[in-house]
């Protein structure tokens, strides 16, 4: 099994200096470049190391425009207007961001660097889920703050390969645990030969590892780490979240992070956010009731009010609405709570550490869309000064407060019909998004399930 090198110690991100001097000695031959598509998957290419360093990297790689208009089959589809048979699918330009240059511990010999999307005149690609966040950090740091994050990815991990897993087409898995593991050090044990591989391999590649634990589902697993500038975060998160699925598979075991695997617990990804000034000192603790300041208010108030409007970013598929089940640990209830579970928004730690929990996502989601849905709520709440609704007292799924969408449909068309979407995004993305949802849906209906069959097929 492949174990994280020590070559270079931890915290090994990589410098452009320190991958020249490796390609020169040998120990790096190759250099994946990527972009995260529409479904938060990474995509691109490897490249010869000595190539990237004398084109790509002051170039870029190009890539068919089709990559941010496809659907989870890379099936090419009409309807999008920056791809089509009509343009001629056209490329478009991966241009390396060295500041996300690291190696691939699990991969011998391998670096990896994520990439802006652009057009052949350089201009961004709107759509692109790392534009999309880079505009919305740029919002907010007109008007003064900084937004960190750190997302809490969870997954179900299984004794079957992947091979093996699409061989009996998903069905009859075996769980890498036979019970509720949730904190269980025992449980968990079994599991630590992965675990361990993925931690060391992403404290190699120069993320910082917090924690692993065990969770309620069978095989459920919780890996999280250090939290960062929100770019940044969800630039580790999408490499970790690949890097993990990769180190499973060379253990000979799978992971999935869909939203929900079964009619257990569902995989959540909690994303924690909090802002600074552009100075670094926190702006959220103050004076008032809770210990909050003024801006924390707004910014609390902004995320509620658009949270409807913008759930799709936060569950984008059919598949995520399955996990809002009350008294299930996933919200179903628009309200906000101080260290409550029941709600959507959970308020956690004090003062330099005083941040909101939006628990709302699920595994499956696209780490930079839902980033930039989360900031584009908190200015609309910071620009309008919106007042914070009083906080939740006990259990929000017995609460009358309002509901999240319960399906992809709902969510689809409030985000068609969301102002704020469109002020905070503009048409283009708003409609490319839209379309992504439709094709999901028209996917989903056209399909016959194995509940359907086992219903139908003798007894009606």
């Amino acid at each position: 099994m492949t174990e994280a090198s020590t070559q270079h110690g931890l915290n090994a991100q990589l410098t452009l200096e320190e991958l020249r001097a490796d390609v020169a000695s040998g120990a790096i031959d190759t250099v994946v470049v990527a972009i995260t598509d529409s479904l938060g998957r990474l995509q691109g290419k490897r490249c010869g190391a000595r190539s990237f360093l004398e084109d790509v990297l002051d170039h870029g790689a190009e890539g068919c425009n089709y990559l941010l208009a496809v659907d989870v089959e890379m099936n090419t589809i009409d309807g999008y207007a920056m791809s089509s048979w009509e343009s001629g699918y056209g490329d478009m330009v991966m241009l390396p961001d060295v500041s996300t240059l690291r190696r691939v511990p699990w991969q011998q010999g391998t670096a990896m660097v994520l990439c802006d999307i652009m057009w052949a005149d350089k201009s961004p690609v709107v759509a692109s889920p790392r534009q999309i966040l880079r505009a919305q950090v740029e919002r907010l740091e007109k008007l003064g703050y900084r937004a960190h994050m750190g997302t809490e990815l969870e997954f179900l991990m299984f004794d079957d390969s992947y091979r093996e897993a699409w061989q009996k087409n998903y069905h009859g898995l075996d769980a890498s645990t036979q019970y509720n593991v949730d904190y269980s050090l025992l449980g968990t044990a079994r599991l630590e030969p992965v675990i361990r591989s993925i931690r060391t391999n992403m404290e190699a590649a120069g993320l910082v590892v917090e924690s692993s634990k065990g969770e309620c589902n069978l095989g459920q697993q919780e890996i999280t780490f250090r939290f960062d500038e929100a770019l940044s975060a969800c630039d580790k998160h999408t490499f970790y979240k690949s890097g993990a699925k990769e180190i499973a598979d060379q253990h000979g075991k799978s992971v999935s992070f869909m939203a929900k695997y079964d009619q257990r617990e569902g995989n959540s990804c909690h994303i924690h956010f909090s802002l600074t000034d552009l100075d670094g000192n926190p702006v959220l603790p103050g004076d008032g009731e809770h210990g909050f300041s003024p801006v924390m208010e707004h910014f609390m108030a902004g995320q509620l009010n658009a949270l409807k409007e913008l759930t799709y970013f936060l569950a984008p598929n059919v598949n995520s609405y399955k996990r809002f089940v009350e008294g299930s640990f996933a919200p179903t209830a628009i309200a906000w709570g101080m260290d409550n579970r029941s709600c959507a928004l959970r308020v956690v730690g004090h003062g330099r550490g005083l941040r909101t929990e939006m628990r709302v996502g699920g595994g499956d989601l696209n780490p930079y869309l839902a980033a930039a849905a989360l900031i584009a709520a908190a200015i609309h709440g910071l620009e309008n000064r919106l007042p914070l609704e009083p906080v939740m007292q006990g259990s929000a799924y017995a609460s009358d407060a309002d509901r999240l969408p319960t399906n992809l449909r709902d969510s689809r068309d409030l985000l068609a019909e969301s102002s704020i979407a469109r002020k905070a995004f503009g048409d283009a993305v708003v409609d490319h998004y839209v379309h992504a949802a439709g094709i999901e849906l028209k996917a989903y209906d056209s399909a016959v399930t194995d509940w359907e069959r086992v219903r139908g097929f003798e007894r009606l």
